[in-house]
C-alpha cells in the first residue's frame, strides 16, 4: 500500500509547482543542504495535510467560500514571495530571509519561507480529503491501508524534491553572481505567474 501511495504521489510530482521552482532556485544559488531545508518544510506540511485529510478535517473546507478564501491567501502569498525573489536580484529586500548569509541561518530562513508558501495553500487538504474519502468510502481499504497510502504519498514528496535539489545543486559551483541574479529574476517571475494564475483560475 505504501508503494501505491508512493506511485500516486510521484504522478502528482510531475506537475511542477511553485514549491519545486523554489527548491530548484535555492539549490542552484545555495547548494543541496540549504535547499533540503525547503524540502523538509514542504514534506512536513504535506504530511500534516495528508493526516488532516485522513482524519476528515479537510472535508470541512470544501465550501465555496472557504475555497475562495484559501485561493486568495495562497495566490497572494506566492505572488509576494515571487516579487521578493525577483527584487532580491537587484539588492532590494522586502523579505528579510533573503539577506541571511551563513548556511544555518540561510537554511532556517529557507525552511520558514517554504513552510509559509506550502501552508498558505491549504486547498491541498481539500484535494487529499477527496482522495482519502473516496478510498475509505469504497470499503476496500482499512484505516491502516489508508494511512500507509498517505505515508507513501508523503515519501514521494521527500524523495522527488530531494532528487531535484541534489541534481540542481550540482550546478551550484559554476553559478556566477550574474547568473544567480538572472536566475532569481526568472524564478521570481515564474512564482509571480503561478500566483496570478491561481487568483485568475476559475473556481470549480
Amino acid at each position: 500500500m505504501i508503494l501505491k501511495g508512493f506511485s500516486f504521489g510521484m504522478i502528482l510530482q510531475a506537475a511542477v509547482g511553485p514549491l519545486c521552482v523554489f527548491v530548484i532556485t535555492t539549490a542552484l544559488n545555495s547548494g543541496f543542504w540549504v535547499a533540503f531545508y525547503a524540502v523538509a518544510a514542504v514534506t512536513l506540511v504535506d504530511a500534516l495535510f495528508v493526516m488532516l485529510a485522513i482524519l476528515g478535517i479537510g472535508a470541512m473546507m470544501k465550501s465555496d467560500r472557504a475555497k475562495a478564501i484559501m485561493k486568495w491567501v495562497g495566490g497572494l502569498v506566492i505572488i509576494y514571495y515571487g516579487i521578493g525573489i525577483l527584487l532580491s536580484a537587484f539588492g532590494i529586500s522586502i523579505i528579510p530571509s533573503f539577506s541571511t548569509q551563513n548556511m544555518i541561518g540561510e537554511g532556517a530562513s529557507v525552511f520558514l519561507t517554504a513552510l509559509i508558501m506550502t501552508i498558505s495553500n491549504p486547498l491541498t487538504i481539500v484535494f487529499w480529503a477527496g482522495v482519502f474519502s473516496t478510498r475509505i468510502a469504497s470499503g476496500k481499504d482499512s484505516r491502516r491501508d489508508v494511512f500507509l497510502f498517505g505515508l507513501g504519498a508523503v515519501l514521494s514528496t521527500l524523495i522527488f524534491l530531494s532528487a531535484v535539489a541534489f541534481i540542481f545543486s550540482l550546478f551550484n559551483p559554476i553559478m556566477t553572481p550574474e547568473a544567480s541574479k538572472w536566475l532569481n529574476v526568472a524564478a521570481g517571475a515564474v512564482l509571480t505567474g503561478f500566483g496570478i494564475f491561481m487568483l485568475l483560475k476559475k473556481q470549480k
